[in-house]
């Protein structure tokens, strides 16, 4: 079974180079992601590693041709607990309020049977949304968990 890897963001011709520093800061403080330069396609990209311990990306570089999402497109981040997606939420509506380019959309907790979704999605700076959530479950409701890193 394949896993998630990586993914790659394109932004215009110049944007990264313009808003790195702004792009680190705010995925680094906000999520706790590592940055890195790493040189590829005659250029120097910014790799946002999700998780050290894996090899999960998102590699950002720019084209003339690059990525534009005007829609609900998303990429999301699921946490094990509501107390975390709050956390994240109140640090980035804190950091909106000082800087506009933080996007938010928020929503009502969706209940779907014996599940409870909570969730935000936040954008700065890079075309696509981030969806943070958890999944609460009913007691004894909860899938178990047989997957590992390899």
């Amino acid at each position: 079974m394949p896993r998630f890897n990586h993914m790659e963001l394109t932004l215009p011709k110049g944007a990264l180079t313009e808003q790195r520093a702004e792009i680190t800061k705010f995925y680094t403080e906000v999520f706790g992601f590592e940055t890195l330069d790493v040189d590829i396609l005659k250029q120097t990209g910014l790799l946002i590693r999700t998780d050290p311990e894996t090899s999960q990306f998102i590699l950002v570089t720019e084209q003339r041709k690059h990525l534009s999402c005007p829609g609900f497109d998303h990429l999301g981040f699921l946490y094990d607990t509501r107390a975390e997606v709050d956390a994240l939420l109140e640090e980035c509506q804190k950091r909106q309020e000082q800087d506009p380019r933080v996007e938010l959309k928020l929503y009502d907790d969706l209940v779907t049977g014996p599940t409870t979704v909570r969730a935000f999605y936040v954008r700065f700076l890079l075309p696509i949304w981030f969806d943070v959530q958890c999944i609460e479950y009913e007691e004894d409701q909860a899938p178990t968990r047989d997957w590992t890193f390899g």
